[in-house]
This record gives structure tokens, C-alpha cells and sequence, in this order.
């Protein structure tokens, strides 16, 4: 007998107007991993904070709101329209046996009204709440602690200067859930152990998004640092490891990053990150060891690779060196520990990070990580590509008026063969991050150039 896939029923999400080019591919590969998809009934204004979504259950909506953080709230959508008129014409058409449970005689209920650009007065408020009297409710109000909470949120676009008297969109519905603690409870100002480089929390879980991590996948960071990437991850029930260069790092010693304190404690390390925030039985190991070397048995290893490269503005890239080659430096990281270091020029960087994720990510599995861009020589062929790698989703974080970074997901579609060992390596690609120190010229010359500027202005 053949299985009958459950109906999708419409919800109505709340986004936060953050992040705003991260919110289309995480909502997007959320949805992927719940089964549900952007509603038919609707042209997908990216900017705007509404999308009504087609989601199998409530249990799936709620799954996906206790993972985004570009979300707001979700709503069960009774009903919408682009006037008054047309959205009690669709709330009278809802199905009455959806709305009942929630109208019972025994239960509370309030209704709250939510305005984008535009504020009510109270008066206002009230009169457009009176106006769904034709629906059935027969619960007592109780404003202070109701059991369902209806929405009206009324949309007047994204142009504060030309605000319309009517909104160009209504929609009502049930409040499902909403959170945004994600970011507040793992806040890098409260962790246990951070470096200078250290992911801000939100984008953290974003890039977990982005690779649809999901429980038992096994997530790797390639130059994890203090492992911040490794914790969303861990969150989300993936066991996580990394590797990174610096000996100091991954054994939790040297000098430490905060303010007031000189040196890290004995128990400052990517462990003790995890075990702060009870995620400690996911991770599995993090090695000294150099990303551009072949430390991994070959085939498919892992679910994700999620990373952030250096990129020489506040940690320069190194990779393994010996005594033979011209630039060398013998660092000293611990009492006995020495190694000899050279550049690691960012054009080899994304050459070896492609080639990695082709060779070791499992198929549909994905490779998430940031590529620092000088904006006024972006054109987006110079992202770098592989024949078994397909771009899912380049999303841009300005750092300066001239530089951003971009949030590249990637996914694996071909098995990497032999054959593909130097697959994708176009001068064309990586001609922007020929050299050390290429990018971290080009950041560091609009600063100069605006120190000088101001310095100028203030002579006036």
C-alpha cells in the first residue's frame, strides 16, 4: 500500500529584519529538512518580514522555529489578503474545524496586533480587533496570560519616507512559537573559552543552517580555532571535531583574548566550550594539524564542513613550512613544541578547502564557509568552484565600504574521483587571492585612506 504524504497547511512566519541575505537560504534549507516549501500563493519578497510557508504539521513549524534565527515567530495562517475586504472574505472560507479547538468555551485567548511601518494608536487597534467579531470565538479574553494568542500583523512595505494609509497586505492567524534565545544563551561575551576571531554567535547558527546540520551527522572545521563553529553544530545533535595550525589554540594556552586577563586559565579550551553549554558528549577531537596537508583516510567522511579561513586581517594564514623554503619563521608554541611556518596564500586556501570537501563530504552533503571579498573587483565568477561542488546559496556581510566577506554553501553533487584531484583551479577564480597578504592590503588601504580623510576633515 503506498504511503500518502501528509497535507501541507500554510503558516505565516515573522522574520527579523537582520541578517537580511541570510534569511532566504536558511529558511530555505530548513524547510528542505522538514519536508515543507514557499507557498504558491505568494511572490517571495526577500526584504519583506512575512512568508507564508506549506509545512506537513505543526510539530515541523515548531522544529523550525527552535532552529532559525532569522525568525521571529510562526503563525497557523487563517487567513490573508491585500485589504480588510479580502482578508475576512479568506477567514470566513478557513475550515471551521481548524478554528474550533482553538475557540472553546473553557479557554483564554487575546488577539495582538503587529504593524510593519507604521504605528496605531490604541483606538485603532481596538477598531480593527472589533472587526473579526463574525468569528466564532467563545473563550474568555485574558490579557495578562491566555492560552492561544491570535495575530493581526498588517504590512505598509519597506519605504519609511512613503508610508500608505492602507496596509498593502493583512494576515491573521494562531501564534505557534517563537524564540530568539539561541543567540542570547550563547552569547560569545558569556563563553567559557574565545579567541580573537571568535564567530558571533548568530552567524554561528546560521552557518549550522545553511548545511542543514542535523542529528548524528558528523561536522568538521578545518581551521577551527576556539570552536565556535563546532557548537551550533553540537546544538543541533551533530558530533563535531576540527583541526587548526596553531598548537597554542587547540591546547588552550599562551595569551588570552580578553580584556583584564593576561593569560588563559587550565581549563580554557574547545572542550570546556562544549561542556559549558552540556553539549560535551558530541564533540569528538580537535588536532594540530595542517589543513593543507592529507592527514584523512580517503572517501566520504563527513555530513558537513562548516569553517571560517583567515584571511590576514586579525590572524594570518600559515601552513606547514621546512628549513629548505625561502619564507620561513620558527614559532615557539610551547616549552618543547617548535614549528617552522610559511604563508598560506588565500588563492591555495579555497583550492585545498574545494578540493577537501570534494573528496570528504558525503553526496548532498555541504561545504559552508566565508570568502572575504574586495567589493569594487566582486563579480561573482570569481567565487571559486569544483565540478563535484554546486553553489547553493553567496550571501555578503560588509566589513568596510570596500570590503565584505561572503557566507558561500555549497553541495556535494558528483563522487570525486582521481581525475578530480585538480578539478576547478581557473586563474580566473582564484586570481583575486593570488598572495599573502592580497586581501589584507586592500582592507587595510581604505582604513589608511579614511584615518587620512577624517584627520584632513578635522584640520578644517
Amino acid at each position: 500500500m503506498a504511503l500518502v504524504a501528509p497535507a501541507l497547511r500554510r503558516y505565516l512566519l515573522l522574520l527579523a529584519q537582520e541578517h537580511l541575505e541570510f534569511r532566504l537560504p536558511e529558511i530555505t534549507s530548513l524547510l528542505s529538512l522538514c519536508g515543507g516549501q514557499f507557498s504558491g500563493e505568494q511572490e517571495i519578497r526577500v526584504n519583506s518580514p512575512f512568508w507564508i510557508l506549506n509545512i506537513p504539521s505543526e510539530e515541523m513549524a515548531r522544529g523550525l522555529m527552535k532552529r532559525t534565527v532569522c525568525a521571529k515567530s510562526v503563525f497557523e495562517l487563517w487567513g490573508h489578503g491585500k485589504s480588510a475586504g479580502e482578508l475576512y472574505a479568506s477567514l470566513k472560507n478557513y475550515p471551521t474545524d481548524r478554528m474550533l479547538p482553538y475557540l472553546q468555551s473553557d479557554s483564554t485567548y487575546k488577539i495582538h496586533i503587529h504593524t510593519f511601518n507604521k504605528t496605531l494608536t490604541q483606538a485603532q487597534k481596538i477598531k480593527k480587533i472589533d472587526a473579526l467579531e463574525f468569528l466564532p470565538f467563545k473563550g474568555k479574553v485574558n490579557l495578562k496570560n491566555p492560552e492561544h494568542i491570535f495575530w493581526i500583523l498588517e504590512d505598509y512595505g519597506m519605504n519609511p519616507n512613503d508610508v500608505p494609509e492602507e496596509p498593502i497586505h493583512l494576515y491573521f492567524g494562531r501564534w505557534v512559537h517563537g524564540q530568539r534565545e539561541l543567540i542570547e544563551s550563547y552569547s560569545v561575551k558569556k563563553r567559557h573559552f574565545i579567541g580573537n576571531t571568535s564567530m558571533d554567535a548568530c552567524l554561528s547558527f546560521i552557518m549550522a543552517n545553511h548545511a542543514r546540520v542535523k542529528p548524528n551527522d558528523v561536522v568538521y572545521d578545518p581551521f577551527v580555532g576556539t570552536g565556535g563553529l563546532l557548537i551550533s553544530s553540537a546544538h543541533f545533535g551533530a558530533y563535531v571535531c576540527g583541526t587548526d595550525i596553531d598548537y597554542n589554540t587547540i591546547h588552550g594556552l599562551g595569551k588570552a583574548s580578553r580584556k583584564n586577563q593576561k593569560w588563559r586559565g587550565p581549563d580554557e579550551n574547545i572542550r570546556a566550550n562544549l561542556r559549558q553549554y552540556g553539549l560535551e558528549k558530541y564533540y569528538l577531537d580537535a588536532l594540530v594539524a595542517d589543513s593543507s596537508r592529507q592527514i584523512w583516510r580517503k572517501g566520504m567522511l563527513f555530513d558537513a564542513i562548516i569553517t571560517d579561513p583567515p584571511y590576514g586581517i586579525r590572524e594570518a594564514p600559515r601552513r606547514m613550512g621546512s628549513q629548505k623554503e625561502t619564507v620561513k619563521s620558527v614559532e615557539r608554541s610551547t616549552e618543547n613544541h617548535f614549528f617552522v611556518s610559511s604563508s598560506y596564500h588565500l588563492s591555495d586556501i579555497f583550492f585545498d578547502l574545494l578540493k577537501f570537501a570534494a573528496e570528504h563530504l558525503v553526496m548532498e552533503g555541504r561545504l559552508v564557509y566565508w570568502l572575504p571579498i574586495y567589493r569594487p573587483e566582486y563579480t561573482e565568477e570569481i567565487i571559486p568552484r569544483h565540478p563535484c561542488l554546486k553553489l547553493i546559496s553567496n550571501c555578503e556581510q560588509m566589513l568596510s565600504s570596500h570590503t565584505s566577506r561572503r557566507l558561500i554553501t555549497m553541495e556535494k553533487v558528483k563522487e570525486f574521483k582521481d581525475q578530480d584531484e585538480n578539478s576547478g583551479m581557473l586563474d580566473g577564480q582564484y586570481m583575486p587571492y593570488r598572495g599573502h597578504n592580497s586581501f589584507r592590503e586592500k582592507y587595510f588601504s581604505g582604513v589608511t585612506k579614511r584615518i587620512a580623510k577624517e584627520e584632513k576633515d578635522n584640520q578644517k
